[in-house]
């Protein structure tokens, strides 16, 4: 099976959804690549979902324009998109066997039973499941059966393929071997795709570019390490892997750096030359280091909680600048809760963000 993608970029222009007074997307735009994954990120609200069915075809435009393959399809029904979109549910026909669920939506489309099973069997190898044409649907794995799902979608040979949190309903290990295998998929056969979830850490791992939303906006937009190590506000570093956020002041300036003060602690942070004097810095949870001998130089802070979490230790850290999130996977070196220690800053994991 051939996936045609040489025209299956997206684009919104200005676009606006309202459901009577509620605006659920104001005023977004912004370019999906051919053959890139991009993924819309948010939290539950902000608008994520109502863009995704609006390229879909699901929900109507109520103003703006949105273009798949460079036409404008704003005004087209769902049927006439070439758009194929692997839903949260599955939904999967439990009556059916695979290979028939696989095939249904070719069926619809009028191709002949030969090319219906063939098509239908050609997508479950790319997925990994050939040899179970015959089960139902109650006989997979929950990680099986979204599998089908993306068959399903796939042998529709679409332009854009449209995932809708597809991996909420699986287990932690599943995920991740399930978040690997769409991007491996994705990528092998160059398939323009527009990915939802609330999910930072999914987001990091599947995506060419990450659009943030954030009550109905997009907050920034990037790759993965461009919103990690650079986030423009408070919101996006916090969503993005979660950050400590800090009050500093900037007591110098060189080349692409800055000097900032954060509690009589002196960081050097790569500079935002728009940034004011008084700042925020977004330090992560893995850029701290406990120092239990008070030898070196860093913010004094207490241990208040201390969580072994088999690969790494967790820290709950108070200071004279506020509580603190700490990263260690130093597990044979575990610090105990109520131990006095000084926090040192790695060069890396700091950014400065707009207060």
């Amino acid at each position: 099976m051939s996936v045609d993608t040489k025209s299956g970029g997206v684009e919104f222009r200005n676009v606006t959804r309202r459901f009577g007074n509620v605006v659920a997307v104001d005023n977004v735009s912004f370019t999906a690549d051919p053959g890139t994954l991009v993924t819309l990120l948010g939290p539950s609200g902000c608008g994520k979902t109502t863009t995704l069915r609006m390229i879909a075809g699901l929900e109507s435009v109520s103003e703006g324009t949105v273009l798949i393959g460079g036409k404008d399809v704003t005004l087209l029904h769902a049927t006439d998109r070439s758009v194929a979109m692997v839903f949260q549910s599955y939904a999967l026909f439990p009556h059916m066997t695979v290979i028939e669920n696989v095939s249904f939506g070719l069926e619809m489309s009028g191709f002949s039973r030969k090319d219906r099973e063939e098509k239908a069997a050609e997508g479950l190898r790319l997925v990994g499941l050939a040899g179970f044409e015959g089960r139902l649907p109650s006989e997979l794995s929950g990680g099986q059966q979204q599998r089908v799902a993306v068959a399903r979608a796939l042998v529709l040979e679409p332009e854009v393929l449209l995932f809708d949190e597809p991996l909420s309903n699986l287990d932690a290990k599943l995920r991740r071997r399930m978040r690997d295998d769409i991007r491996d998929l994705q990528q092998s056969l160059g398939l323009t795709s527009v990915y939802v979830t609330h999910d930072q850490e999914e987001a990091l791992a599947v995506s060419d570019k990450i659009i943030v939303m954030n009550r109905a906006v997009i907050a920034q937009e990037g790759t993965p390490r461009d919103l990690y190590e650079r986030p423009a506000d408070r919101f996006v570093a916090d969503f993005i892997g979660g950050a400590n956020l800090i009050e500093g002041r900037i007591t110098g300036r060189v080349e692409r750096s800055a000097t900032v003060d954060v509690g009589g602690v002196f960081l050097n942070v790569p500079d935002r030359p728009e940034a004011p004097e008084d700042v925020l810095v977004a330090i992560r949870p893995n850029a701290i280091r406990l120092d239990t001998t008070r030898q070196q130089e860093g913010l004094p802070v207490v241990v208040r909680k201390s969580v072994y979490l088999g690969s790494h230790m967790e820290y709950a850290l108070e200071s004279e600048v506020g509580e603190l999130f700490a990263i260690d996977h130093n597990v044979a070196g575990a610090v105990a809760p109520g131990t006095d220690a000084v926090a040192c800053f790695t060069e890396t994991g700091m950014a400065l963000v707009a207060r």
